[in-house]
Parts: structure tokens; sequence; C-alpha cells
């Protein structure tokens, strides 16, 4: 029924900016297309160390940036020029394909305010013949996203199609996205559509058959597997999966079924041929030093 536990791992992309890390992992590169993801916050700094936490224009080729807030907000802008400001509850999802850059700006000192910003990001893998697409970007709104209630259940299908709720965010690849609030004693099964499935808990926790498991565990489920999940306490969880796409290398930001994508990658960072957003070009993430890794490892300094 369960295959695997994943315990989320501490990982740090700028001071006053720790993350627990949860994709990849090394007995679970993906779940589904999903091949990265990182929980940030609650966030509580002063104000004078905003800036320092603000992550700096850098590039992905081969993925889907999934950009999802609890809390807070950050400003978004990319090499297509697009600037937008992303608040709880929407959905900030940009396609690299071929290349683009991207910055992520905390410019709003009142958002970090109180341990208000939160925030989770996945990165979902393109289909082959999807990877050298080109880049673009889309914001959608909390009205766009449906939302189902139950008796102490709530849920907002971010992305894909799951229980019957279906919406229009664009995807590649069959998938299943869900940001879900439990109250305590509540009970759910998990949807039917996908082959792979996990759960993330990202406050409380649950009990599958008998085991209880807390907030930093993903917990990944075997294909046609039907546990009935129990909420131990009030809880928030993110549920993701879908259908795999078969062997991808991840090094930094590159994510691609081809080893020798990667290598072009790093050089096309390096010489400058991944345009910088064009009102956010005076600073950018320098190519980290290559240790040797094979493409396939990831990379600790890895940014969304």
């Amino acid at each position: 029924m369960l295959d695997l536990v994943i315990e989320a791992r501490k990982a740090s992309l700028a001071p006053g900016m720790d993350v627990r890390r949860i994709l990849p992992f090394r007995l679970r590169r993906m779940v589904g297309p999903f091949i990265f993801m990182d929980h940030a916050g609650p966030v509580d700094v002063q104000p004078q160390m905003v800036h320092s936490m603000d992550v700096l224009p850098h590039p992905h080729i081969g993925l889907s940036t999934v950009s999802y807030l609890f809390g807070g907000q950050v400003t978004h802008r990319d090499s297509l020029g697009v600037q937008q400001v992303i608040r709880p509850g929407e959905v900030n999802w940009m396609t690299a394909g071929s290349g683009i850059a991207h910055s992520e700006r905390f410019e709003d000192p009142a958002a970090l305010a109180g341990g208000t910003l939160e925030m989770i990001q996945t990165w979902v893998a393109l289909p082959e013949k999807e990877e050298e697409a080109a880049p673009a970007f889309n914001n959608y709104q909390p009205e766009q996203l449906p939302v189902f209630t139950d008796t102490g259940v709530w849920m907002r299908l971010i992305a894909g199609n799951a229980y019957g709720l279906k919406n229009d965010v664009k995807t590649h690849s069959p998938l299943f996205y869900l940001h879900v609030v439990l109250e305590q004693g509540a009970r759910f099964g998990l949807p039917k559509e996908h082959s792979e499935r996990g759960i993330y808990i990202a406050k409380g926790s649950l009990e599958v058959a008998g085991t209880a498991y807390t907030a930093g565990q993903m917990l990944v489920f075997n294909k046609g597997a039907d546990p009935l999940v129990l909420a131990k306490e009030a809880s928030t969880l993110m549920l993701l999966g879908g259908e795999p796409l078969g062997e991808r290398f991840i090094w930094w930001n590159f994510v691609s079924s081809r080893k020798e994508r990667i290598e072009q990658a790093k050089a096309d960072w390096k010489e400058g041929r991944i345009l910088l957003p064009p009102s956010d070009n005076t600073e950018f993430v320098p190519l980290p030093e290559d240790r040797s890794k094979p493409a396939g490892d990831p990379s600790p300094q890895a940014l969304s």
C-alpha cells in the first residue's frame, strides 16, 4: 500500500531562507512528472533583511516551475518580460522548455512580517516532445481553480484532474496537484485517476493503516493502493502525482531526458545565451562549480 516515506531535508537558498526539500529523493526521484518540491517558510525576517532573501535571475530548461503560496507575496520576473506578483491561492506556472531565466523577489516587507511568507514550489518535468517547447508563463487566479468541500474536507485543484475536478491550467502530461485542508477526524481517500500518487504533509499529522505520519513527510503510495487517510489533527496537505515520463537527469536548475542537453544548458548560461529578465538584468546567479557530479545527481544549490 505505502511504497515509501520521504523525510524532508533542510536546504538553504539565501540568508534567512531555509527550505524543506522533499523531491528529488535518492530512493525516489519523481512522483508522476513531479521532479522537485520545496516547502519554504513560514519566514519571519527583519525588514532590512528582506532583499537578502531574493532569488536572483537564474535559468531553467526542460521543466515547468509551479509556485503556490499559503501566505505572503513574491514578485516574479522572467526573460519573456513578464512581471507578476503572486499571492496566496494563485498559481504561477512557468514552462521553461528550451530555456528561460527568472527571478523571485520579496519586495513587500509587510509580506514577511510575522512569519506570513510560506510557499510550495515544484518542478514538473516535460514529456520528451515538449522539452524544447517555447518558454511560456501563466498566472491563474483563485476563481480559476475549482474548490471542493465535504464534511471536514476542503480542497483546491491547482492543476490537472482529480476527484472529478478539472481546470484550465495548461499542463503537458497527465497529472494532478491539490491543496487540501482537513479538520481533525476528517477522512478521505486518494484520487484514483493516476498511477503515481503522493501526499506531502505541510502541517498537522495523518494516520494511514494504523501508523501516524507528521509534518515534513511525503507518503508515496503503490499503484492501485486505496488507503483511508485520517487527520489526527487539523492538517494541510499537498497531493500530487500523475503518469511517469521515464528517466530524467537533473543538475542545478536543469532537467532533461538527455545528459548532453544538460551540458549544453551549462554552456548556454555561462556564455550568456539564455536571456536575463529585461527588468531585472543587473545581477544573476552564476553557474555553480561543477564538482564532477554526473548530470543525474541533484545539486544542493538547486533553485526554483
